[in-house]
């Protein structure tokens, strides 16, 4: 399985990315081996997942909220 995620940085901003395993993946965003953005705005939350059915689909949806605002992207957190 893929997966979409959002995370919640220690500044309060949201960070959108996919992955094989969310829980793998937010370790390595707290270690500081994830994405650059996420390495000075340490520790992240995980605050949202999707299921993708695979890594194409993945990449759209993960395109597809990067593109959302960040009202928007609140309100599917708060809906999931």
């Amino acid at each position: 399985m893929n997966y979409v995620y959002i995370l919640e940085c220690a500044d309060g901003t949201l960070y959108t990315g996919w992955t094989t395993c969310p829980e793998r993946r937010v370790k390595a965003h707290n270690s500081g081996k994830g994405a650059k953005y996420t390495r000075s705005r340490r520790p992240v939350r995980l605050v949202y997942t999707e299921t993708c059915q695979n890594q194409s689909d993945a990449l759209r949806r993960e395109y597809e909220i990067k593109q959302l605002s960040r009202a928007q992207k609140l309100l599917l957190i708060k809906n999931e």
